[in-house]
């Protein structure tokens, strides 16, 4: 398949999209607790990685949203394309706008008991001259504020946010979900090479909060081999793991 990516399962064609298949939306995809789901929302799906990690580790009815139009027809590609087109469901939308618009008309029946999210995180930082590329990934068009805001107008009362961020984000996001009644209660720590430095953080919020967990996840060891708690982790979903070359 022309400019595509083949897990195990199924394929993501990204050539319409800014943002192509790597390693955060998959950490988040096999991280993220789906598996007990009826209703799971993703937002920002992108190419429908995420949204098809989640159909493929669960029997949930999933709705995935993204601002871009091209995004949008490309994750409408990958679910057609892939052995849950029943119970993916894509929609050019707005996150910020869900608990009012149409669709909440459509999906007032229910709220969903998991949402995903690998948020827009680059603040005054360049922007891209691709549009679709700076839409993906700056703040612009989703704060942190904006996206515990809308978690929590959207999850169940005992529904789960999760979400991949920037290690050195960390605290704006725990604060930015408090403020809407939201509490971690797991992260993940996420290492690329054992002896480096943090990159990235897998974080989950629910409204009980509770005990809160903190785990480190080292993706190579020192001889850039995958480690094995992160073979483990995305053993499911990629075809090999055999250098770092295989995945971005």
């Amino acid at each position: 398949m022309k400019h595509s990516f083949t897990f195990k399962q199924f394929a993501i064609c990204q050539d319409r999209c800014a943002m192509k298949v790597g390693t955060d939306g998959v950490l988040l995809g096999a991280w993220a607790r789906v598996e007990h789901c009826r209703r799971i929302l993703d937002m920002g799906t992108g190419t429908g990685l995420v949204a098809l990690m989640a159909a493929q580790r669960s029997n949930a009815t999933i709705v995935a949203i993204d601002l871009d139009a091209d995004a949008v027809e490309q994750a409408k590609e990958n679910v057609t394309a892939s052995p849950w087109a029943d119970r993916i469901q894509v929609f050019e939308a707005d996150a910020r706008d869900l608990y009012s618009s149409e669709f909440r008309i459509l999906y007032s029946e229910f709220l969903f008991d998991a949402i995903l999210c690998n948020p827009p995180f680059f603040e005054n930082s360049l922007k891209s001259p691709d549009a679709a590329r700076t839409m993906a990934r700056h703040t612009d068009t989703l704060s942190f504020d904006e996206l515990a805001r809308s978690a929590a107008r959207l999850l169940t009362s005992e529904g789960e946010l999760s979400v991949v961020i920037p290690y050195d984000r960390a605290h704006d996001m725990t604060v930015s979900a408090a403020c809407h009644g939201l509490f971690a209660t797991r992260q993940t720590v996420v290492v690329p090479v054992e002896g480096g430095k943090p990159k990235r953080m897998l974080m989950a919020f629910t409204r009980e909060g509770g005990a809160h967990t903190i785990n480190t996840l080292h993706i190579q060891d020192t001889q850039r081999r995958y480690t094995s708690e992160y073979i483990r982790l995305v053993e499911g979903f990629y075809l090999k793991l055999k250098s770092a070359k295989d995945i971005s």
